[in-house]
């Protein structure tokens, strides 16, 4: 009965670190997938500013506009006191 016990433990034990690794596996993907997506946005920013200065420009400013209207009207952190 030992033996079962110890048995279903070890198999408890292996399905634990199954999971664990898995989850290292997948924060691993999903960095280097952040770090393609960066990369492609900033890629796009230079080839578009090379090709098309003024179009580049206005997308700049509408993300501008479009951070600064965020930031005035979205609500404040407030720090627990």
């Amino acid at each position: 009965m030992e033996r079962l016990a110890q048995l279903l433990d070890d198999l408890d034990d292996l399905f634990s670190m199954i999971g664990l690794v898995s989850e290292r596996l997948r924060n691993a993907c999903m960095s280097f997938l952040l770090v393609g997506v960066i990369l492609a946005i900033q890629i796009g920013g230079i080839s578009l500013a090379l090709v098309h200065p003024p179009i580049a420009l206005a997308t700049v400013i509408i993300l501008f506009v479009t951070l600064l209207y965020r930031s005035v009207t979205s609500p404040r952190l407030e720090l627990a006191g």
